[in-house]
């Protein structure tokens, strides 16, 4: 969350799409489609959170990763989305997504600041 104020977050979680290697399509997105999505207006965050090399006791997840777009509120996400970049960058996923494997959801963050901490 930025400061203080109460932002709304689209996050999407994607699958790579069929043939293409983690290593490319983490590359793809990053590289490309990453500046195509950051220019949509209204955006105030991105955030791409790429896979790791996990531990043995970790199952694999369902996805290979996830994106976080955040806006001031709902208003300003359906701007967004009518504009011509939020269409270009949608049109950019089919290069590398896999649609039958997406989910998203849109969220409205609460932090837990320290001070819910119990006091020993």
């Amino acid at each position: 969350m930025l400061g203080c104020a109460i932002m709304i977050k689209l996050v999407y979680c994607i699958t790579r799409r069929p043939g293409m290697s983690l290593e490319e399509f983490s590359r793809y997105w990053r590289e490309v489609h990453g500046p195509i999505g950051r220019r949509i207006p209204g955006l105030r965050r991105l955030v791409q959170s790429h896979p790791l090399a996990r531990p043995a006791d970790i199952v694999l997840p369902a996805f290979d990763g996830m994106a976080e777009l955040w806006f001031d509120d709902l208003a300003a996400l359906e701007a967004a989305r009518r504009s011509p970049e939020w269409r270009a960058s949608s049109a950019d996923e089919a290069n590398f997504i896999d649609a039958t494997r997406t989910a998203l959801f849109l969220t409205e963050e609460h932090e837990i600041p320290d001070q819910a901490l119990p006091r020993k």
